[in-house]
Order: C-alpha cells, then structure tokens, then sequence
C-alpha cells in the first residue's frame, strides 16, 4: 500500500534545522536544566478570567456542535475588531472562525492555489509555510529578504517570482525576524500583486506586539480587499495558543466557499472555547497590552545588552516575540553556534537556517521566560560569541 505524494511530500528529506530543538527537548525531558530561548510559547499562561468564561460556557452546555463558520457572535466580535483596527468595512459575513492560525493559514491556501500552482512566500518563514503549501498541492517559492534590508521584502525580488505565480504569503509583524513591513513595503507588495493578478495571503497573527513603527494591514490599501485574505488568531494576542481559535477575514464569496471546505473538514470550533475567544476580545486593549508587556521589556533588555558589545548585532525588533542575532563575527554558522551554545551552556535557540536560507549565520531568540532568566540567558549567549569571535 502507498501513501500519497501530497501527504508525504509535505516536507522533504534532509535537515530541516530543528535539530537543535528537537535535541534541548530530549536534554530536557532528560532532567537536564535548558534555558529554552527556542518556540513563540508564553512564559505567561492564558489569563484566568478566561478560563473560567471557557469554563463557565462548558458547564452551561456549550459542549455540542458548534456553527461551523462560528458563532454569531465571536464573529461580530472579530469584524469589529478588523474594522476599528483597519478602517475597512468589515462584517461577519467576511468572517470565518478556524481551529488556530496554521488551520487558516492551509484554509486560505486550499482557496485561492490550484494543484501544480506557484504560492510565494517569504524568506525567512514560519516553519509551517512550505509544507503547508505543499500540503495542498501547490509549489512553494521562496522570496529572501535579506538582513542588510532589515529582512524588508524588496520590490525587485518579489517581481522576479512574480510571472505565472498564484499567491503570495506574508507576515507582518514577522516571525521569525520581529520586522515591521513599512507601508512602502506593502505598498510595493500591494502593487506587485494587483499587476500580476496574485492573490495575497496576509498572516497577522502577531498584530498587538508592535513596537516601533504602525502594524498596516494590507488589505486596507487601495484595490486590495477583494484579492487579500487575512489570517488572524487569538494565540498571541491573548496567550491562547492551546486553545486553537483563529480567523480568516476576506471577501465575502470567499468566505462562502471556506465554510463549504470547513464543513467537509474541521467542522468548526467548540462552542465554549469561541465564547472565551469572545469574552477575551471583549476585555479589549487592556489584556492584550498585558500579553503584549514582556516582550516589550526584554526587547528593551535585547538592545541594551547587545550595546555593550559589538560581536553580534541585531536586526530591528520592530514587532512580536523575536530577536534575529547576527553572528557571522565568530565564524560559526548558525546552526554549529546554537549546538555549540546548547552542549557548553544549555541555553537553546534556533538557528537562523531553520527559517530558511535568508537568515543563514543568524539565530532567532525567543523573548519567552522571565527577565532575570531572560537577561543572564542572552549574557552567556553574548560572552559565548565574544569567546568565539577572539
């Protein structure tokens, strides 16, 4: 018997980067002490008050089948949340309800990519990316944006890819790099795709961890609209990522059709985890800026220390949970600096190869445990390249 190609061409053979990962993990749940500077997970947990609507909604029956597109209300609530954010009219009928980001993300694929099709996306990515468009039958393309650009996709290097392509997915604020699109940006994005007809898939997962600069979502530039699909979720926002409740906002036809494809898959969200999506979102900006804090402190504890040296600098951490570090000034690759760093120190971080080919000689830190651990955790890390460097 044989699988199919589709399913076990998701990902490929050969080294995908994770190695380090995969191997804190095995040092950890061996007993030993790794300072996990590695995944976009909290130090925090979901707030209280959520559980309990959570837990309330479950003890008041909300335990059957759930609308599939969401429930009215949740999806009320995430248009208005759109709208006010954007500034484009945004309804419930743009709204579909999905389990998490990485649900959406294979949605909005399977919606606008024919098998055989060219999805671009950006290097460097979100893991997930191309498998996911290899998952539904699509070939994906990468486009680097490169360090010496502040990992800004250029104009020039989208329009290379740009001929016979579908789709292009983005990621502002960016995962792995922390960088903010400017509006040029996406201006240049927005031009590329309406010239060549591509659709364009917007991940705005990290939308509340901006810190220099405007998050612009592009789907609110001229012409945009109806050829964007924005995926959004409560994971980061909320510190919600077990939970698995996202959205995909687009076009209302759109939309139509994703419900027909949730229906004949997921079959929606339970109905007691969507009401405490529902009751979060109605706490406003007060508890996603209490999410949202830590990250912004230890981007201000990343700077200060990375000042005091000048071995390895940073990208801008203009958004989300994330510090790009170059280290080519030890003359080590990022993934023998983060094996190394691991075996001598025990402070695991991913190698900037794990996001592709963009960001080799770099090593993405997770802003993710308390600030004192925080702060010792990227001193080691800063002494260990001034080791290496002399």
């Amino acid at each position: 018997m044989k699988l199919s190609n589709r399913i076990t061409h998701i990902t490929p053979g050969g080294s995908d980067g994770w190695e380090v990962f995969y191997k804190a993990r095995a040092l950890k749940n061996a007993g030993a002490a790794v300072t996990e500077l590695t995944i976009g997970e909290h130090d925090i947990r979901t707030h209280p008050s959520i559980l309990e609507a959570m837990h309330a909604s479950a003890k008041g029956g909300h335990t059957g089948y759930a609308a599939v597109p969401g429930t009215q209300a949740l999806r009320e609530a995430v248009a208005t949340r759109i709208q006010t954010r954007t500034g484009v009219a945004t309804g419930p009928e743009n709204i579909l309800i999905t389990p998490g980001g990485q649900a959406a993300l294979f949605a909005t694929h399977n919606a606008v990519c024919n098998e055989g099709d060219t999805a671009l996306f950006i290097d460097p990515y979100y893991a997930t990316y191309p498998g996911t468009i290899r998952g539904i039958g699509a070939k994906p393309q990468a486009i680097p944006a490169y360090p010496e650009n502040g990992f800004q996709p250029r104009a020039a290097d989208i329009e290379k890819h740009a001929k016979g392509a579908t789709s292009l997915l983005i990621n502002t604020p960016n995962n792995p790099t922390g960088a903010v699109y400017t509006p040029e940006t996406l201006q240049a994005i927005a031009q590329t795709c309406i010239e060549h007809d591509i659709w364009l898939i917007s991940d705005e997962v990290y939308d509340t961890q901006i810190w220099d600069g405007t998050h612009l979502s592009p789907r609110a530039l001229p012409n945009m609209a109806d050829r964007t699909l924005v995926v959004g979720s409560m994971s980061k926002s909320h510190a919600m990522t077990g939970s698995r409740v996202g959205w995909i906002c687009s076009h209302e036809d759109v939309i139509e059709h994703l419900i027909n494809l949730a229906t004949h898959t997921t079959y929606g969200v339970p109905g007691y985890i969507q009401d405490a999506a529902l009751f979060a979102l109605n706490e406003g900006s007060p508890l996603e800026d209490e999410v949202s804090a830590p990250f912004a402190r230890r981007r201000k504890i990343t700077e200060a220390l990375l000042a005091t040296q000048n071995i390895v600098k940073g990208s801008p951490i203009s958004g989300a949970m994330y510090a790009m570090l170059d280290i080519r000034a030890t003359g080590l690759s990022g993934q023998d600096f983060a094996n190394d760093l691991l075996d001598i120190h025990q402070i695991a971080t991913m190698p900037g190869e794990s996001f592709g080919t963009a960001a080799a000689g770099h090593i993405r830190v997770a802003m993710t445990i308390d600030d004192e651990a925080y702060t010792k955790a990227l001193q080691t890390l800063l002494d260990f390249a001034k080791d290496h460097a002399a």
